[in-house]
């Protein structure tokens, strides 16, 4: 940078701070046999949320070993006219992150049955699993109805949460440092 200035200068000095509090935090990966399956995914997106253009925020994040392995937070590329159409067209950008590391995992020859995607809008989980033509849906864009297919042939499989157990909350809103800690812990970021 040619020209810092006192607001880069108070945002180094925050990077630091962060980086001495969290110098003994880390993923900690653990496998659980019993669940026969190795990558996890969860979404969230937050509504409008982007107060210039009433963009929504995408967020999706991907466990093995129930740490985090992969992660998205971004505006999405077009807005949205209803929290389920923002939360469907997050639950594809997932689906697609799911199918490359479902191929990642078959390169690597691990064998899983399935890769569960976990969402918090019912809503959203309908209109992904049910394929009538309604009109309230005819706007949505057909590149997001692919998953519906993917659904289909069960490599994976979309299954309710609650919002309260959701860790991808975190990346789409502000959370309370609770809600925050609670997210870190269901993802296996801890103190060690």
């Amino acid at each position: 940078m040619h020209d810092p200035g006192k607001g880069h200068w108070q945002a180094v000095k925050w990077i630091l701070r962060y980086l001495r509090k969290t110098v003994d935090v880390g993923l900690v990966f653990e496998q659980d046999e019993a669940l026969g399956q190795f990558v996890f995914g969860y979404v969230d997106s937050d509504f409008a949320g982007d107060l210039d253009k009433r963009r929504s925020t995408t967020g999706y994040l991907f466990t093995l070993a129930k740490a985090p392995v992969s992660w998205k937070s971004t505006l999405q590329s077009t807005v949205a006219i209803s929290t389920t159409e923002a939360e469907y067209m997050t639950v594809t950008e997932a689906v697609k992150e799911a199918i490359w590391l479902n191929g990642l995992l078959e390169d690597l020859e691990v064998v899983q049955s399935h890769i569960s995607l976990y969402c918090d809008s019912q809503s959203a989980i309908h209109l992904a699993k049910n394929q009538v033509y309604h009109s309230r849906t005819k706007h949505i864009d057909v590149r997001y109805h692919f998953v519906r297919e993917v659904f289909e042939k069960g490599k994976i499989l979309l299954q309710k949460i609650p919002t309260a157990d959701n860790p991808a909350d975190m990346m789409t809103k502000v959370v309370t440092t609770i809600k925050f800690n609670h997210c870190l812990n269901l993802i296996n970021i801890l103190r060690i």
